[in-house]
């Protein structure tokens, strides 16, 4: 699947100061299919769920930025490599950290590259800059925490703590 040329547009970046010019998801496509407040304390099934200060605090955030720096990757939209992140989060990270307590973040476009494929074809990947990866993988460690527990003993698929 190719995307047309009337679907690329340009995005100037924050980070770096300079403009990048990459295929990204469509306006309507980046789209959040529910919102919903995540700072009160909710229970769901007995278990307490929602809470960005969890989310967001020191010790999960700094187990999230080792784990993306490890997995290394490319760099989204804006440009900003992982080794780029620890430099632009000290400078950052109290106006990150408001924008997201206070529902104003939004995550920037995702990166398209083609990927070719054995058989000829190509796939469309999807990358996200690295400040949303930061915080998608904050995010995943605590839901982690949360359901890990109401998972079964014997149960190992996808469970990252869970060895066979």
């Amino acid at each position: 699947m190719k995307v047309s040329q009337n679907t690329q547009r340009l995005q100037k970046t924050k980070y770096l100061g300079s403009s990048a010019q990459d295929r990204v998801e469509l306006e309507d496509k980046q789209r959040v299919h529910r919102e919903f407040s995540a700072t009160p304390k909710e229970k769901i099934s007995g278990f307490e769920y929602g809470s960005l200060e969890r989310i967001l605090s020191k010790d999960n955030m700094n187990l999230a930025l080792k784990r993306v720096i490890s997995n290394k990757g490319s760099h989204g939209v804006d440009g900003m490599t992982v080794y780029k992140l620890k430099q632009f989060l000290k400078t950052n990270w109290i106006s990150i950290r408001e924008s997201i307590l206070n529902g104003e973040y939004r995550p920037m476009p995702v990166r398209r590259v083609e990927i070719p494929k054995p058989n000829g074809g190509t796939r469309l990947l999807g990358i996200p800059t690295v400040l949303d990866r930061l915080i998608q993988q904050a995010i995943a460690q605590e839901l982690n925490s949360i359901y890990d527990r109401r998972f079964s003993e014997s149960s190992f698929g996808f469970r990252p703590s869970k060895r066979s």
